[in-house]
């Protein structure tokens, strides 16, 4: 069973970010707007905020899994995998099961999309055949974590505000050019502090908006031990999703090559600081929930994907 104290502590840490990373988004929008407006630009812009949190657009999941070319798969597709997912979904108290989606493509993926009300989460082909359904638990269990804590609107939210304050400071950067002959006919003069927020603010918004999505990563795993109580079983998913990323030529030729996205500006954290924080919940013997349950093989209409993934112009890998 994991050490209930750090699991907290985690919980709590990881809450405490996420307020911390709005709060600086929601401050660096009225900043803007009091550099643009002045005092009533703070007014606006913190409404405009409250506009954006109770009107964030909710993205149809149908939309993003066609994406992925995703099939719909059905119970009697694949019963092991409902089976954890509906066990998963008890645990956490969700009123509706989500709906599971099949990728054909070799690519190690899954995510969730949708509400909590309307979720539904897409498994590649690649990682059904090559994870054990320890493993698959572990994986399901971050994707259900993430539906039940409402992190896929928080993201959408952070998008969101990313956006206007990009908005806002390309106005801001287009009134200074029309106060450019002011400054230079006469004794008038811009702050250039003023100026340097205009220009950087874009881009502090999304190192925000990243690192609010490794701080809800994190969040997920710690969720995902709390439902399956079993932190290695994900940590072995995590492990050999990470291996199968590297290419051969990684592995045979530059095996200390890193990844070249510095951490800040990852979605994802490091898989190895993962695993390092889900082993520090492990003890000497985690509680496979599924001991009892029968190896999931999907039906003949699922064909093993053989060719390897390839990027399309106006969609992602698969």
């Amino acid at each position: 069973m994991q050490n209930p104290t750090r699991y907290v502590s985690g919980k709590f840490q990881n809450t405490f970010q996420t307020l911390i990373i709005l709060a600086a988004m929601v401050s660096l929008f009225g900043l803007l707007g009091w550099i643009i407006f002045g005092i009533f630009g703070v007014f606006w812009a913190l409404m405009i905020a409250g506009f954006i949190l109770v009107s964030t657009p909710k993205l149809s999941p149908l939309l993003v899994l066609r994406m992925y070319d995703a099939k719909a798969l059905y119970r009697e597709d694949a019963v092991g995998l409902y089976d954890i997912v509906s066990e998963l979904s008890r645990r956490v108290d969700l009123r509706h099961v989500p709906r599971l989606h099949y990728i054909p493509s070799r690519t190690m993926n899954a995510f969730s999309v949708g509400s909590k009300n309307n979720a539904a989460i897409a498994v590649s082909d690649g990682l059904i055949r090559t994870l054990s359904e320890r493993e698959l638990a572990g994986v399901l269990a971050h994707e259900v974590s993430h539906i039940s804590s409402n992190d896929l609107r928080l993201h959408a939210l952070a998008d969101m505000m990313t956006r206007v304050t990009s908005m806002l400071s390309f106005f801001g950067q287009i009134l200074i050019i029309f106060y450019l002959p002011v400054v230079l006919f006469t004794d008038a003069r811009l702050p250039l502090v003023f100026i340097l927020i205009l220009i950087f603010a874009p881009m502090v918004s999304v190192i925000l908006q990243l690192a609010l999505s490794r701080t809800r990563e994190f969040d997920a795993d710690l969720s995902a031990v709390r439902l399956t109580n079993d932190p290695r079983g994900l940590a072995s998913a995590l492990q050999k999703m990470e291996n199968y990323d590297r290419s051969a030529w990684d592995i045979l030729v530059d095996s200390g090559k890193k990844n070249p996205h510095p951490s800040i500006m990852r979605t994802h954290p490091h898989t190895r600081k993962r695993i390092e924080r889900l082993m520090h919940l492990a003890q000497t013997k985690d509680r496979n929930i599924l001991e009892s349950w029968e190896r999931i093989v999907l039906p003949d209409r699922f064909p093993e994907v053989l060719r390897p993934p390839r990027r399309h112009w106006f969609g992602p890998w698969r």
